[in-house]
Order: C-alpha cells, then structure tokens, then sequence
C-alpha cells in the first residue's frame, strides 16, 4: 500500500499522528505475512521505507508515539503449530541507515552519548537476507532453536535446525551457557536447484531465496527441512554464562573456531569515511556473492561501550544496518490534488501515470507543500535546481527512506510549451474557508476548524485509532458513515457513547437495518463502545488530538497528574508564570509549545464542551505505573545541568529513569536533587535559592553506581 502525504520534516502533529496510524496498520499486516505466513506481501525495501517512515515520525514527534508502536515490536506472533520458546534475551531488531549522511549521524549519535571525543572502533559486516535463528547451547549441547517470533517467544524449530549442516550439535570450549544468533539462509545456486524441483513435481515456486529459507526452515515435518540447502551465518549471541571475548570482532572468531560459519567479510572500521569505503565495496561484490544481502550491519566493537550505549524499545543504540537504496523510475505527472488533515493542512499529492518502482505500482507520490512545488525548500534555498513541478511534467519518482514515494526532479525537456505553474489553493474545496499560510509555517491551513468536515472527520478517526479508544467495529470507514448519517451522526467523540441509546429511541430507522451492518454487527459494535467507558487517563489524554500531545506526551501527563480531576484543574489554571504553569513544563519532555497547546485546547469554548461532553460519558482510570525501582533516588525528581564530563546528558537521564527517579527539565520546589557540572548556570542558582541539594558529577557517579 503506497500512502501519500508529506515529507516527515514538514508534517504537522496532526498529520503525523494520522500518518503513524496507518503505518502501525500496515506494518502489523506486513509483519503477519512476513514472519507469521512466509508470504511478504510487499517487499524489503517497502518494509524498511515504512519502518523508516514511522521513526523518523516518532523522532520529530516523540509525543505522538503509539501504544502499538512498530518501533516496540520486533517480527510477529507465532505461527499456529509450533511450539512456543521465550528468548531470554531479546531479539531486537536494527536500526536503519539509507544514506551516507545517516552513517555520520550514527557515529555522532554514539560518540555523543559516550561522551567521547576520539574515534570509535566498529565492526561492519554484510547484512543476510534471510530468517533470523537463536541456538541455545548447554554445556557444549544444542537444546533448542527458536526464531526471532514476535522478538519475546518465538517458534520452536530445534528439530527442523538441526538438520542444517551449518549449525553445530556440540561445541568444544563453549561457556556452560551460549545461545548464538545468526541468520538462516539460501545459496542461489541452491534457490535455483530448489526451484528446479519444485517445477518437476508441479508444486509452487518460491519467490526469492528469503521465502524459500524461512518456508523451509518452518515446516512442521522437519523432513522436508532436511531435504532443503539451508545454511546459516553467526553472527551474535544472546544469553551468556561467561562473556565471549571483550570486542564484538573477537567474539565473533571465537564462534568461528567453535565451528560456525561466520562471514569472511566482516571488517573493522575506525571512521564513517572507513565504514562508508567499505560499504561500496561490499555493494560492489553484491552480485557474485551467491546469497543474498539488503545492506551492511555496522556494530560498535568495544562490548564495554555496548553495554553502556544500552538498548531503545527494539534496537540497539550500538549498531545500524545501512541498507541498499531503492529504484528510481520516471513517469508522467497527470494532476495535482490536495488533501486537508486533521488540523487544516493542505497536502498536495501528485497523482502519476502508474509506474513500477522497488518492485511496487506507484501511482501516488508526496509534494509536500506549496514551496516544494515551486522549487523552493528551507529558508528560500532552491531545491531541484530551481525547477517547479507542472502538471504534465515527466518527473523522477524515488523510493527510499520513505514509505510515501517522493518526486526527486524533472525532465524539462519533456515538458509541454503549454504547461503552467501551479497555482496553490487559496480556498479549502471542503468547507470555502481561507486557507491561511501563517509567517514561519511551510504549510497552509484550512481556516474553518471544527465546520470544516475533513478536519473533524479525521479528529473523529483519530479519537477510535488504535493508540486512543481503539473500538472495534468502528474504523475509518464507519466514522465517515456516521458523520454523514442524518439519522444517527457522530460529529464529536461523545456521540458515540449517546448512539445505542439514539438508536433505541429510534422506532423506524434502526441501525440494524443499514445495507452492510446486521443485527449481530449492531450488537457487538455497541458492546465495543460500552467497553471503552473505562479508558486510561493516557489514552484519553491522546485521544483528544491535542495539537503536540502524542502517546508519550500523554503518558507522562497521566502519570504525572494521576487522575483527570487533577489534569484538568492544573491545566484549566496553567498561564504563563503560574505555578500550574511551571510544574506543567518542569515536566521533562514537556516544553512551552506543548503546554501551551494543552491550556489553549481547553480554553477553547468548542473544544471544552466536546471535551466535558465526553468525560462525562465515561469512567477515566489512572494510567498503570511501573513497579517501584529501589534506590537512593528513587521517587525523588532529579534535574541535570551543565556539563557532564564522564556520561552524556541522555545517558544520565537514562540511568536516573533506570532507577527509579523523574528527570525534570526545569527546577521547582518540587526538585528533590540537582545534578551540577560545569557551566552550570540559572538551574545551579534557583537550587540553591530554593535550598535544594545540588550534587557534582563524581557525586551522581556514585549514586548512579557507575563510580
């Protein structure tokens, strides 16, 4: 599925949040075909796009992160028919690179966060295209295989592994414990023999070596497995009762003399520029390789450092897989229409003559706003050296680091003599109101607010998505039913919660008497509403659509007010120099824009109707608080300022959170601890004016217990 819209850095938090929607559906569907079906329904460089796509959303807009986030889960459940095995230590996935640039930032991302100033030592290696595989050893004996599954438990295919002859049964000098990881995978020569087969005896061809190597490896009758070339690379491990070696290269050849295969490509690196050069020439061997790779995996060496860089939801902060970019391909560019989102903005979508790119039909591709279809981009700078976009234009369509497909540049010596400049809308087609372009904003806005009915469609479609109220049976499709419906409209959130009793005391046109709906449907719908009475304060906080308050955004709300009462009352009262106000943003992660956001929404008379109306339809709970952490911080509010010599600022604040404590921004009477190092200034002085203890770095080392 190919979603147009615009570029991530020009999204606003609207049109984000409805984006990150779509994305969660279209990767938990490709992730069920992929890992749980063996049938990929769209391809890897489709995947990753969406993936990229949905982090890079998530790290412009961290408050907008779902509870079903795909940047929390890793592969999918487990197939019916196999056994269940819980990986001790989780497999996560990587991190994607699409570009040279994304390389650089990853060796600056690391060295920051260590607070290193000198080069770090990396491993880089080919990345396999393949089916990820976990071999738990016991005193030098295989005992079970799992796959990656969901990245928690995964399927039990011991006996199918041990048919492979790439995987060792016994091991001679192993730790008492050793679960090793790597990737099973398919040979060309023998994908191409395979196949051959197939044909013979009438059965099904596979599509690629990838789907041939995980069919294979997931057949309940493990000897079909046994039949099937599959080999398999090492290259990780996960439970250990004795470390490896002290570097990630050495640990690897340690594997290697205990009888793995382990990739003879694998290099060390000490600079992106060494990473880069490598990356180049193991593209340029991609061919005669005879398997097949999608990219090269870069891995921080020093395994100390490793643990310190530490994990995010699902990836490691220590490694990044730099992936082979996607096609580019031409085509003729046949109208330009725009779309209005959630908070107004206009979104210009360039509708192209069908062409295929990274093996999918594009027939929709981003322009991101008005400046990018005049040749502009940040502050003026010409883009595409100065070419405008034209309708009738041939232009370039490219695909990568971006699910939605992008046009690149123009041919303009295929362009028409008649051709004209696009003229934006100055009018928003929905409602007829000004579509305003306010000083400093890349977009323009449908002025009409909540009389505009695209925009109160979509806030009504975010309200049911699946990081807010998440009904069941009432999805897009039954939201834009119902707003139109003149006889049972939902046009805010808390019709919703009125529609069963509308519908009872509506004799003569009930809604189980609508084409596609059924008594049966009727019922379990209103059972999933009346569900949703009881929500979680975070759930509700993001259900209201706030601008700038996304799922962690409303985390942090709830368990920071505990109760909707309290929420409420603090933000109804929060201005500007208020105490509301300033423990409103001494919340970390909480900043002037958000919270000005938040106190705006509900000063809004329209808004705080529609809200009132809708909290009194419902039981609102407090959001689940992790179990207590003991410590000497923790419970207590901590604040960082200055410089930290030994640790970063983020890995501090992860460390802090590790333990039990809150990091606040700002220093209130609530801080309990100041973290002081040099440069020190405003936050330094208000401690000591408040009496609060301000501690030294070498302090918060021993606390931290990183002394």
């Amino acid at each position: 599925m190919i979603f147009a819209g615009q570029e991530v850095d020009l999204l606003t938090e609207d049109e984000a949040r409805s984006e990150l929607m779509r994305l969660a559906l279209a990767l938990d569907k490709a992730n069920t075909a992929y890992h749980t079906l063996d049938e990929p329904e769209i391809s890897d460089a489709d995947y990753d796009a969406l993936k990229l796509r949905n982090a890079a959303i998530e790290a412009r807009y961290p408050g907008l992160k779902r509870d079903d986030s795909p940047s929390d889960h890793v592969g999918a459940a487990v197939a019916p028919g196999f056994g269940k095995i819980p990986h001790k230590v989780r497999m996560l996935s990587l991190e994607n690179a699409f570009s040279d640039e994304d390389v650089t930032d990853f060796d600056d991302r690391v060295r920051k966060f260590l607070n290193l100033e000198g080069a770090v030592a990396y491993t880089a290696e080919p990345k396999i295209d393949g089916l990820s595989l976990s071999l738990r050893y016991e005193s030098g004996q295989l005992v079970q295989a799992a796959t990656r599954g969901d990245g928690e438990v995964g399927e039990n295919v011991t006996e199918n592994a041990l048919t492979i002859a790439d995987i060792p049964r016994k091991l001679a000098g192993a730790p008492a414990v050793l679960e090793v990881r790597g990737e099973v995978y398919m040979s060309h020569a023998d994908f191409a023999a395979l196949n051959a087969r197939q044909s013979e005896r009438g059965d099904k061809a596979f599509a690629n070596p990838r789907n041939a190597a995980a069919g294979s490896l997931r057949q309940l009758d493990a000897s079909i497995t046994a039949a099937r070339p599959l080999r398999f690379f090492a290259y990780a491990w996960g439970e250990l009762s004795d470390p490896l070696a002290e570097t990630q290269k050495a640990a690897i050849e340690r594997l290697g003399v205990m009888g793995f295969q382990v990739n003879p490509l694998t290099e060390l690196c000490f600079s992106p520029t060494e990473m880069l050069a490598l990356y180049r020439r193991i593209e340029g061997q991609r061919a005669n390789l005879g398997y097949d790779i999608d990219g090269v995996v870069y891995k921080v060496d020093d395994l100390a450092l490793q643990g310190r860089l530490g994990f995010r939801s699902t990836t490691p902060r220590w490694a990044i897989a730099h992936k082979f970019p996607a096609e580019l391909a031409w085509t003729r560019l046949l109208a330009i229409d725009v779309q209005v989102g959630r908070t107004g903005a206009l979104s210009p979508v360039a509708r192209l003559q069908p062409v295929t790119v990274g093996g999918v039909v594009v027939s929709n591709a981003t322009l991101h706003n008005e400046d990018y279809i005049a040749g502009r981009g940040a502050k003026g700078i010409p883009i595409r050296d100065g070419k405008d976009i034209r309708v009738g234009d041939w232009v370039q369509v490219y695909r990568a680091g971006d699910v939605i497909p992008k046009i690149a540049d123009v041919d303009l010596s295929q362009r028409k003599n008649d051709a004209q400049p696009y003229v934006f809308l100055q009018i928003c087609r929905e409602c007829g109101s000004p579509a305003i372009r306010e000083a400093g904003d890349v977009v323009r806005r449908c002025s009409g607010g909540l009389i505009c009915p695209a925009q109160a469609v979509e806030r009504l479609k975010h309200f049911v998505s699946r990081g807010a109220f998440d009904i069941e049976g009432l999805g897009a499709k039954q939201i834009e039913m119902f707003f139109r419906d003149a006889d049972l409209p939902v046009r805010t959130p808390a019709d919703i919660f009125t529609l069963a009793a509308r519908d009872a005391a509506n004799p003569l046109k009930k809604l189980k008497n609508r084409e596609g709906l059924g008594e049966r449907s009727v019922t379990n719908l209103f059972g999933a509403i009346e569900a949703k009475r009881i929500i979680p304060l975070d759930r509700l906080i993001f259900s209201l659509g706030i601008r700038h308050v996304g799922e962690a955004a409303a985390g942090l709300l709830a368990r920071h007010y505990s109760s909707w009462s309290a929420f409420e009352a603090a933000i109804s009262a929060a201005v500007p120099g208020s105490p509301e106000w300033e423990a409103l943003t001494a919340i970390d992660g909480v900043g002037d824009v958000l919270a000005g956001s938040l106190t705006a929404a509900l000063r809004n008379r329209a808004e705080r109707q529609a809200i009132d109306a809708l909290v009194a339809q419902l039981q609102v709970k407090p959001v689940v608080t992790r179990a207590p952490v003991h410590s000497e911080v923790a419970g207590k509010t901590l604040v960082f300022t200055g410089t930290l010599e030994k640790m970063s600022r983020a890995e501090a604040k992860a460390r802090a959170e590790a333990l039990g404590a809150k990091v606040a921004g700002s220093v209130s009477a609530k801080t309990d601890l100041v973290v002081s190092g040099p440069g020190a200034g405003s936050k330094a002085k208000a401690a000591e004016a408040l009496g609060i203890k301000v501690i030294d770095e070498a302090a918060w080392l021993v606390l931290a217990g990183s002394a």
